[in-house]
C-alpha cells in the first residue's frame, strides 16, 4: 500500500504534457507488430498497462526496443506471431487483454493470459462470445474470468456482429481478428465508440470503411488478409489523463494551465464538452491533425461551474472520465445528474459505488442509482477522509484532485495503481503548484 495525501493548494499555473494516449499507445504497438517493417513510435505512454502490452507482443515474437525515447517495433505481419513459452501477464489492463485476444487468434497458436486480482475479476464473456463465432476456442475460469487461454483456428471465419452494448474494446478485438480472416468482417454499433482501431487500419494501409445502416446504426467493415506496412506514429497526449489537470485547474482559484498536444478525437472529448456546458473557461489552441488524429493544446482557467444533466448518449465518449467529473460536480452549484453508466460497475472497480462511497466520506451529497449518480454540489467540501481506491487508478487520481480544493486534506489508501496509466502524476501536479505527498502530515 502506498498512501498519498493532497491538500488545499495555491493556484495551479504552467504548461504541461501529459502521458501519451493509452488507447492509441496500445494500438500503435499492436499495429506495429502486425505490419511489415519497422514502426517508429514517439510519445508512447510509459504506463504499466502499455508496457504490459509491449511485453506480451515481445513474448509472441515481435521485436520491440527503445532508442533515445523512440519505441521501435519490428513487425511480423498479419498472422505472423508465435506461441509464447509461458503465460502472458497483463497486470491491470483490460484494454490489453481484450485487444490481444483478437491478435492472438490471428494464427493457430494457444496463448495463456493472466492478470492481477482486479483484472481477474472482470468478465470477458462479451469479447469471447463474438470471437467464438470466428472459430476461436477459449478455456477460462468460471464466469469467463482470467486466467484464460485463446486458441486460434487454422482458418478464421469472417462474421457480421452487432454489439449488444457499446464497447470499443470488443469492437477492436473483432476487427483485429477479422484482419486475418478471408473476406469481410463487419461490426455493427448502435452507439458510436472510439475509433482509434479503424483509424490505424487505414493509416497502416488496410482496407476499412464505415457507413450508416437503415436503422441509424454504424457499420464498420474490414477486409481481411491485407499486408500492413510500417508507419511512424506520434502518440498525442491522453485526454483521459489531461482530464485530471483540467478539472484541478478549473477548481483551484486563480489557476491558468495549458496542457499541450492532447488528442481531441470527437469520440473522446465528451468530458471537455460537458465541462464547457457547466461553465468552464476552456479553449483549444493550435488545432491540428497528427497521424490521423485531431489534436490541440488546451488552456484552462479557474471557473465557477454549475450543475447539469449529462446526456446518457455521451457516455461512450467520456466513460473513463466520470470519476473526475464527479469531483467537478461536487464543486458545481446545483445538481449534476449522470445516467447510462452501468458499464462503470465492471471497470477496475465498481466505479459508481466506490465514487459514491468516497464522496460521502468527504462530506459531499450523492445519490447512487443503478446506472448513474446524482451529485448536489456547492462551492466547498469538507474533505478530511481516507478513501479506499480498490486498486483503481482513476479513483485514486480523482480524490487527489478533490483534496486540492477541499477544506481538509484527502488521503487515498493506495496510490501505486496510478503508475498503470499516469507515471509521474504527483510530480507533474506539484510542478504546477499542488501539494501531493506520500507522507500524511497534519494540516497546519
Amino acid at each position: 500500500m502506498h498512501p498519498l495525501t493532497s491538500r488545499n493548494t495555491s493556484p495551479l499555473t504552467g504548461t504541461v504534457i501529459v502521458p501519451g494516449d493509452k488507447s492509441i499507445s496500445h494500438r500503435a504497438l499492436i499495429f506495429g507488430a502486425m505490419s511489415i517493417g519497422e514502426t517508429r513510435i514517439t510519445g508512447l505512454s510509459q504506463g504499466e498497462d502499455v508496457q504490459d502490452t509491449a511485453s506480451a507482443l515481445v513474448a509472441m515474437g515481435a521485436g520491440i526496443t527503445t532508442q533515445d525515447g523512440v519505441c521501435l517495433v519490428e513487425g511480423r505481419g498479419i498472422g505472423g506471431l508465435m506461441e509464447p513459452a509461458t503465460a502472458v501477464d497483463l497486470g491491470n489492463s483490460g484494454t490489453a487483454v481484450r485487444l490481444l485476444m483478437g491478435v492472438a487468434a490471428q494464427q493457430p497458436i494457444k496463448v495463456h493470459f493472466t492478470g492481477d486480482a482486479s483484472l481477474s475479476s472482470r468478465p470477458m464473456a462479451r469479447v469471447m462470445t463474438p470471437l467464438k463465432q470466428l472459430g476461436i476456442q477459449f478455456d477460462a475460469r468460471d464466469d469467463d474470468l482470467l486466467p484464460l487461454s485463446v486458441q486460434g483456428p487454422e482458418k478464421l471465419l469472417p462474421i457480421r456482429y452487432t454489439l449488444p452494448v457499446p464497447s470499443a474494446q470488443v469492437k477492436s478485438a473483432i476487427l483485429l481478428a477479422g484482419l486475418a480472416a478471408p473476406g469481410e468482417t463487419a461490426v455493427i454499433e448502435k452507439e458510436r465508440t472510439r475509433d482509434h482501431t479503424e483509424r490505424m487500419v487505414t493509416y497502416f494501409g488496410g482496407d476499412i470503411h464505415s457507413e450508416t445502416g437503415g436503422k441509424g446504426e454504424h457499420i464498420i467493415t474490414v477486409k481481411g488478409q491485407p499486408e500492413l506496412k510500417a508507419a511512424p506514429v506520434d502518440v498525442p497526449g491522453d485526454p483521459s489523463q489531461a482530464a485530471f489537470v483540467v478539472v484541478a485547474a478549473l477548481l483551484c482559484p486563480d489557476s491558468d494551465v495549458t496542457v499541450r498536444n492532447v488528442c481531441l478525437n470527437t469520440l473522446r472529448d465528451g468530458l471537455f464538452v460537458t465541462l464547457r456546458e457547466m461553465g468552464a473557461n476552456l479553449e483549444y489552441l493550435d488545432e491540428r491533425n497528427n497521424g490521423g488524429e485531431p489534436v490541440a493544446d488546451i488552456r484552462v482557467r479557474s471557473s465557477q461551474l454549475h450543475g447539469i444533466e449529462v446526456p446518457a448518449d455521451r457516455a461512450p465518449s467520456m466513460i473513463d472520465e466520470y470519476p473526475v467529473l464527479c469531483i467537478a460536480a461536487a464543486f458545481a452549484t446545483g445538481q449534476t445528474v449522470m445516467k447510462g453508466l452501468a458499464e462503470l460497475r465492471v471497470k477496475e472497480s465498481d466505479r459508481l459505488a466506490v465514487m459514491a462511497e468516497g464522496l460521502k466520506a468527504c462530506g459531499i451529497k450523492v445519490a447512487e442509482q443503478p446506472d448513474g449518480l446524482i451529485i448536489d454540489g456547492g462551492t466547498s467540501a469538507p474533505g478530511g477522509a481516507t478513501v479506499a481506491t480498490h486498486l483503481d487508478h482513476r479513483i485514486a487520481m480523482s480524490f487527489l484532485v478533490l483534496g486540492l480544493v477541499s477544506d481538509q486534506p484527502v488521503t487515498v489508501d493506495d496510490g501505486s495503481p496510478i503508475d498503470t496509466s499516469f507515471p509521474g502524476f504527483a510530480d507533474l501536479f506539484n510542478g504546477l503548484g499542488a501539494d501531493i505527498s506520500n507522507v500524511e502530515r497534519k494540516a497546519s
